[in-house]
């Protein structure tokens, strides 16, 4: 058994990121002393972003990684507790709340904040994981640069899809985007931009069946694809695959606890971030796959402070 004693906490804050950050800042300036617990990768989805040019009070690009770094320093200067931990299980059936961690520590919690962000999902194909970071990848914004004047593909049919293609014509002399259906999801405008523009082709009815490199240097030369309609394969030579097929919310420790869509996303009141628990709040990415950026993230980690300090002191003994 750990000896380790609870750690009580009138705020805890469950994971990283501009939504984690922000609500940290705003809850040790409102004398909190919050707790953050974030994982071996603190940051988010913004550490593996480079050039950020969309984020508010920067006139030239800014480096993703060095963003979060700051906005870490910030909450920290304000009095915020970081803690490095894993956390396994919560029960937010009584308060206060519970969540223990890896490391066995029990954390105990008026209210709980859930900032715990979203993964980008992957194709699950044993080749694309061999060749994850040396030319497949879930980030065009982040690895485009890289495939200057060479061929890519794009795999997925939504937004974030045509989005992805199109940045990559900047740097790439072809982008393909393979869809498994024969219509895309996009938006219409979205589309119409991407059918004008000469550099994309779209191939229908496909999936991805292989991905096709070297492991010396490790490069990728080429991915199998089917058609769905008449089964047949063929290869395609390319010198990067870019993965667009949505993101995965990581809340499989809320689950048969909080209220979630049918994607896993968390669900709060409308405009707040007060989830079906009073007391427990969810900003950025976990409950907001519409926007995904980090200022949208950031505005709810302030709304989300900014509720649990009234959520105390409306419900102080």
């Amino acid at each position: 058994m750990n000896n380790k004693s609870t750690k009580h906490t009138k705020v805890l804050i469950l994971g990283s990121g501009p939504a984690g950050y922000t609500a940290a800042i705003y809850a040790a300036r409102a004398m909190l002393k919050p707790i953050l617990v974030h994982g071996s990768q603190p940051g988010g989805q913004l550490t593996t972003t480079t050039d950020v040019e969309n984020y508010p009070g920067y006139a030239k690009a800014i480096q993703g990684p060095w963003l979060m770094e700051e906005m870490k320093g910030q909450a920290e200067a304000v009095g915020t507790i970081m803690i490095q931990d894993h956390i396994n299980k919560v029960d937010l059936s009584k308060k206060p709340f519970t969540a223990i961690g890896d490391s066995g520590q029990i954390y105990s919690a008026d209210t709980i904040i859930i900032s715990t962000g979203a993964q980008a999902r992957w194709l699950n194909l044993k080749s694309e994981q061999n060749f994850r970071g040396f030319g497949v990848s879930a980030c065009a914004t982040c690895d485009g640069f890289f495939f200057k004047d060479k061929k890519v593909a794009v795999v997925g049919g939504g937004n974030a899809a045509v989005e992805e293609a199109m940045f990559l014509t900047k740097f790439a002399s072809k982008v393909k985007l393979i869809h498994r259906r024969n219509e895309l999801r996009a938006e219409k405008m979205l589309q119409e931009k991407l059918k004008s523009n000469s550099k994309i082709e779209i191939i229908w009815d496909s999936v991805i069946e292989e991905v096709v490199g070297q492991n010396e240097p490790k490069s990728v030369s080429a991915i199998k694809i089917k058609n769905v309609k008449d089964n047949k394969t063929k290869e395609l030579k390319i010198d990067g695959l870019f993965i667009a097929i949505g993101h995965d919310p990581a809340t499989s420790l809320f689950k048969d606890q909080l209220k979630m869509d049918n994607e896993g996303y968390l669900i709060t009141k409308p405009d707040s971030t007060e989830t079906n628990i009073p007391g427990v709040f969810a900003a950025g990415d976990v409950k907001d796959k519409i926007f995904r950026q980090a200022v949208t993230a950031a505005g709810m980690g302030c709304m989300s402070a900014l509720e649990a300090e009234k959520y105390l002191s409306h419900t102080k003994l």
